[in-house]
């Protein structure tokens, strides 16, 4: 099953070199869940300010700076893996090195027919 590994932290607890070290960490550990056939897919984002959020309100479409909310933590990165079920997929969320600093929200990801594949 597919699970995404949402990582959330306050982006102002990190500095540059605890940041680069993270990255690094990660690599490590993607390499690791794709040599075990666990990988689909991660990637950090851009900070919080970088963030556009799009709403559709009566056939209108709103566009404002910023993310959708104000919040303590903010949404870092993901990594999305292929696993054998929620007990393996906290696992590997206990691997990933922002849950040191932050949080990694679990969620099982509903599989669409008819979706194009992912590239």
């Amino acid at each position: 099953m597919k699970y995404m590994l949402l990582i959330y932290s306050d982006e102002k607890n990190w500095t540059d070199q605890e940041r680069e070290a993270c990255f690094e960490e990660s690599i490590g550990l993607t390499r690791q869940l794709d040599a075990s056939g666990k990988f689909l897919g991660a990637s950090p984002l851009h900070p919080v300010a970088a963030a556009t959020s799009v709403r559709v309100r009566n056939g209108k479409r709103l566009v404002t700076d910023g993310p959708f909310a104000e919040t303590h933590e903010q949404l870092g990165g993901y990594f999305l893996v292929d696993a054998q079920d929620l007990d393996e997929a906290i696992e590997i969320a206990g691997r990933i090195p922002g849950a040191r600093k932050g949080t990694v929200e679990v969620r099982p990801v509903f599989e669409l027919v008819g979706l194009p594949p992912g590239k």
